[in-house]
């Protein structure tokens, strides 16, 4: 009977986590620091954290004990959350009792001073994160100490870009749960984040000292919205504005935060109404753990009480794996609870070197071969630049080294245009302070300044022998466009605003449109582009006129449609002639052209323009001149001239073509679905509802809490302009929602109609 619970322990313990890494077919020896080689066409990525360990293992045996030691004693985490959890708050204390700061401040600063990590006065006036902000601070562990790189980043998804970059470069991060709220949008967001860059999480429920604070129920809901295991490792003494302390279930000793800022850290016995509970809590722990762990499962089976080391073990083997979150609790604004988070990063996040991390190798003839790098200061460097600033100094570049080292002075060369450039001062980011130093290692997140490069871009040693690219982050579409003009005359400040601001921000786009002559700029939400445009303002000196927005739609088709279309024109002498015959089929949220011309009647270099045509094509749709979205042209057949056909000839060809079929296979206009959250108090659930019903919205779900409603619905981007404005009149400005890009989905036909008609009548305006 043994022998089969634990098969199906072992069976619970393989659910396949997939990532960015890769899994190697060959391997060279690591004990010479040979990268690791993979055959492009062989390779596959690793589904679970075990076939990672062992190649991390293989890496591990060649590194040097001075590289071990380094990086044993080094954490890169994030602080990641829904709005309003409290990350800025949590990083405000951990820098406080690291001695980063001398002093703690509120985050809407309202001492005229604010948090450290919100150094631009639109963060503090607004009491929202902007930007991503990087740190670093030391910690001391049982006389160990230990180096963090910290990055706070933004909860709102206008921002979310920012959360994706600090992800990329990270090895770990802590996630800030809302111990009344619990598990809500963006939360879910963030852990899809998480997934996508195989980031492992500790979870600290903050807010305890909050009327209705709940963390058994923000655990339950770990378990269940976000099907990651989850249990907790501490219990809190008291609740709500009784919170005194936490006991720690696996020591079992109860800690009191004393002081006048929390600073101190009593251990006491567990008080004794709370001895059956942490029990109960103890014992849930290790069966989560017997889940996720295997010689947890076997001491579990067995019938034997696990050792607090074999515990602890056992914990951070299922983190790093990506297979369990420990639970944390307590209140940053309380300052109760922080400290033993720190401890259980330096316990439970990886080390860099615990941390698989692979690029492309750039052979001179354009193939990509996958490339294990390796955690040691005597390899060649190799480092991403995640995050672009303009700084007194000029662009201050963010920099993660992946591999070797980065010396002040030295040359490094960038990826992406084969240049050597100096790195003439190299510094560490303490939010908008900076720190010069001499040199950093493998692992460690720096910044440099006098650098052009874009977000994204890799740069190596001037000594290695191979050329090296790391693959750059996710970047989501643009679903909100406003036209923006500057009030006066442009001396030149507009446009280099714009320039600027899409070189930092990759969601943020800017396009000329050259059929109304305006500027349109795009982006997340109404929050990103209204922060923008104020920024313009405050940082450039321009005010700016807006447009109304405009919602970022896609044409698409619905059923099969053939083209036959020749372009003729002759003007004497040579003419333009092609011709292209083929289908259009719809297709799902993708675009894609493909052939199957024989005979050679449309030659191969004719084909390439017939593709650019139709690429040229999907830029600007013929309903209402939108993207396209869903189309699948295939070429079938065509004809050429001796001396007419050319690539420009087959290339209007092409869209001649795309447009034919397009209008002859049933088009439609998509527009973008947000997920919206709206959350308010539990008097205005009707009022909230009744809102939500107006604007055309889906209601997927209501979570009634003990003051609080939870509304999860769907709605049209086009409906939801204003919102927040109505949402605060219907719930006497306590009511607050977020939203997100979800899907695209077919208009209904009054609105195609309108939508048709306007833009013809714009052309016809412009003529």
């Amino acid at each position: 009977m043994t022998s089969v619970l634990r098969g199906v322990l072992r069976n619970a313990m393989s659910r396949p986590i997939t990532g960015m890494a890769f899994r190697p077919i060959a391997t060279t020896s690591v004990k010479s620091f040979s990268t690791t080689r993979f055959a492009q066409s062989e390779y596959k990525a690793p589904e679970t954290y075990d076939e990672e360990k062992v190649i991390i293992d293989q890496i591990n045996n060649g590194l040097s004990e001075q590289d071990l030691a380094a990086g044993a004693r080094m954490r890169n985490i994030g602080i990641s959350a829904h709005i309003d959890s409290g990350k800025t708050t949590f990083t405000e204390r951990v820098l406080y009792y690291t001695g980063r700061i001398k002093a703690i401040h509120e985050v809407r600063g309202r001492d005229n001073v604010g948090a450290k990590m919100d150094s631009m006065d639109l963060e503090r006036e607004k009491g929202i994160t902007i930007q991503s902000a990087a740190t670093y601070c030391s910690w001391d562990k049982e006389g160990t100490n230990y180096h963090f790189n910290l990055i706070d980043t933004p909860g709102h998804i206008d921002f979310t870009i920012e959360v994706e970059r600090a992800l990329r470069v990270l090895d770990g991060a802590v996630l800030v749960v809302c111990a009344v709220a619990g598990v809500q949008s963006q939360t879910v967001t963030v852990d899809r984040q998480m997934r996508r860059y195989n980031v492992p999480r500790i979870t600290f429920i903050n807010k305890m000292d909050r009327m209705g604070a709940n963390p058994f129920r923000a655990i339950q809901q770990i378990n269940q919205k976000l099907k990651t295991p989850a249990a907790a490792i501490q219990v809190p003494i008291g609740a709500e504005d009784e919170l005194k302390g936490v006991v720690n279930i696996i020591d079992r000793v109860a800690l009191y935060n004393e002081g006048s800022q929390g600073e101190t850290i009593r251990k006491a016995e567990i008080p004794e109404d709370l001895v059956d509970l942490v029990e109960e809590k103890r014992a849930l722990l290790i069966e989560t753990l017997a889940d996720v762990d295997e010689e947890m499962a076997d001491i579990y089976l067995e019938g034997e009480e696990p050792t607090v080391e074999q515990i602890k073990g056992a914990i951070r083997r299922a983190t790093i794996g990506r297979k369990f979150t420990p639970v944390l609790m307590g209140s940053a604004l309380a300052n109760k609870g922080i400290q033993p988070v720190l401890d259980a990063v330096v316990d439970y996040l990886p080390q860099p070197n615990e941390v698989l991390n692979t690029g492309l190798e750039i052979a001179k003839d354009g193939t990509e071969t996958p490339i294990n790098l390796i955690p040691s200061s005597t390899t060649p460097f190799v480092g991403l630049a995640f995050k672009l600033e303009e700084g007194q100094y000029g662009q201050l570049t963010y920099i993660r080294v992946y591999q070797g080292k980065l010396k002040k002075g030295a040359m490094m060369t960038h990826v992406k245009t084969g240049k050597k450039v100096k790195v003439s001062r190299l510094v560490r980011m303490h939010s908008n302070d900076m720190e010069d130093v001499d040199e950093v290692g493998a692992g460690e997140i720096c910044a440099t300044f006098g650098i052009d490069c874009a977000s994204g871009d890799t740069f190596i040693g001037t000594n290695s022998d191979k050329e090296i690219a790391m693959s750059s982050m996710f970047v989501p579409e643009a679903v909100i466009s406003l036209s923006i003009a500057p009030k006066s005359k442009d001396n030149g400040a507009f446009s280099k605003a714009m320039n600027r601001f899409q070189k930092e921000d990759p969601t943020f786009r800017v396009k000329y449109d050259e059929e109304s002559k305006e500027t349109i700029i795009s982006g997340m939400g109404e929050l990103h582009l209204e922060i923008y445009v104020e920024r313009i303002k405050r940082e450039y000196g321009v005010e700016c006129v807006t447009g109304k927005p405009q919602v970022s739609y896609r044409e698409s088709i619905t059923v099969p449609a053939t083209f036959d279309y020749t372009h003729r024109k002759q003007s004497g002498g040579a003419g333009q002639y092609g011709k292209v015959i083929g289908e259009m089929l719809p297709l799902e949220s993708e675009n894609k052209f493909s052939e199957s011309i024989v005979g050679g009647k449309i030659s191969e270099k004719f084909l390439l323009a017939v593709k650019k045509g139709f690429e040229d094509s999907l830029e600007k749709g013929p309903l209402i001149g939108h993207k396209v979205l869903g189309v699948h042209m295939h070429v079938t057949d065509g004809a050429t001239h001796v001396v007419d056909s050319s690539e420009l000839a087959f290339r209007l060809a092409s869209k001649g073509a795309f447009q034919q079929g397009f209008l002859a296979a049933n088009p439609v206009i998509l527009e973008p679905i947000m997920s919206v959250d709206v959350t308010a108090p539990v008097e205005f659930q009707g009022a909230v509802v009744g809102l939500v019903n107006k604007l055309g919205g889906l209601i997927l779900e209501t979570e009634t809490g003990e003051d609080e409603i939870t509304v999860e619905a769907q709605c049209s981007l086009n409906s939801l302009f204003g919102f927040s404005t109505s949402l605060r009149a219907c719930t006497q400005g306590k009511g607050e929602f977020s939203m997100e890009f979800c899907k695209y989905t077919q208009t209904a036909p009054q609105v195609q109609k309108q939508l048709i008609a306007d833009y013809q009548k714009s052309l016809k305006e412009k003529k």
